[in-house]
């Protein structure tokens, strides 16, 4: 397994920089996630990371070793695309195998270690079958095994669930997960989905314009935002305008909270990211923030409420 650092990573096409002096730290064995808008660079990075886009300016290295100009057949990862990537005209269990016999293992390793990988990811069953005879979920099972199989030191996932149905990303999310877990593999992983890199990541970046806008634990990005972009890109909030006077929070319609950690905050106009469930609705009382509803959406789980405030 590896770690991977990035120093001062530039992309350019022509006169149009991607990504300007990124530098980042991936730890070994964690699951990382770039996360963040169409655009905004992820996919770009993940390229660069597997060797398929050029480096303009930086440095890139697993462990103490410098990729940037190694093939990228020499560094030793596994890629699982957005299509799945598996050939249509192979069984499952030769689509699992390719690796390994491309690597010219012997003949008996390379049927241990394909049926390893088959059983770990519960497609052991559909050997013999033909890719097109599966559902978008096994395919991305096969496409998981077959770049775990040859045993590499990064795994790259670019976007891969989202040509899956609800249902399924669901599924799949918990077994990409668990497989990371128990193989323990250093992997990055690419997603525009908020609730997906939430669920199955150890770290998040949040990018933007190909710049890093915060790196965190998905608790940590989602409660304490390091600006206005992350705060509206993860999850839903409320951008609540509001004036910091003497370590009191003070908002238009009057309504005041003193915060103890304020104290060593200078008197100023700020934001305030208000997350929907750390609303308290009161019927009535003359504290808090007034408001009327206007509309409301029923989603089960959760009623979604539109309010028009006062002030």
């Amino acid at each position: 397994m590896s770690k991977i650092l990035i120093r001062n990573a530039v992309k350019r096409y022509g006169d149009h920089t991607v990504i300007p002096n990124l530098n980042l730290e991936i730890k070994d064995g964690e699951l990382f996630t770039l996360l963040g808008p169409s655009g905004c660079g992820k996919t770009t990075l993940l390229r660069m990371i597997a060797g398929f886009n050029s480096i303009e300016g930086g440095e890139i290295y697993f462990n103490d070793t410098r990729i940037n100009d190694m093939d990228p057949s020499r560094r030793n990862i596994g890629m699982v695309f957005q299509n799945y990537a598996i050939f249509p005209h192979l069984t499952v269990g030769d689509n699992v195998a390719f690796g390994l016999k491309n690597r010219k293992l012997e003949k008996e390793k390379i049927q241990v270690l394909t049926k390893q990988y088959l059983e770990l990811m519960q497609i052991a069953e559909y050997a013999a079958r033909m890719p097109n005879q599966l559902s978008g979920g096994q395919q991305q099972r096969i496409a998981l095994a077959r770049a775990l199989v040859i045993s590499p030191d990064v795994l790259l996932m670019d976007e891969p669930l989202s040509n899956l149905d609800a249902k399924l990303r669901l599924e799949m999310r918990s077994v990409i997960r668990h497989t990371q877990k128990s193989v323990g593999i250093t992997t990055v992983y690419v997603t525009h989905d908020q609730e997906e890199a939430m669920a199955i990541s150890d770290t998040i970046a949040v990018m933007d314009a190909g710049i890093i806008q915060h790196v965190g634990t998905p608790k940590d990005i989602y409660q304490r935002p390091k600006n206005l972009f992350v705060a509206n890109f993860i999850g839903r909030t409320n951008i609540v305008p509001a004036r910091i006077e003497q370590n009191t929070l003070v908002f238009p319609s009057g309504y005041r909270i003193k915060l103890e950690q304020l104290k060593q905050i200078e008197d100023q106009e700020v934001q305030c990211s208000i997350r929907p469930e750390e609303f308290v609705i009161s019927k009535q009382g003359d504290e808090g923030i007034h408001g009327i509803v206007k509309e409301y959406s029923y989603l089960g789980l959760n009623t979604h409420y539109a309010v028009e405030t006062q002030g």
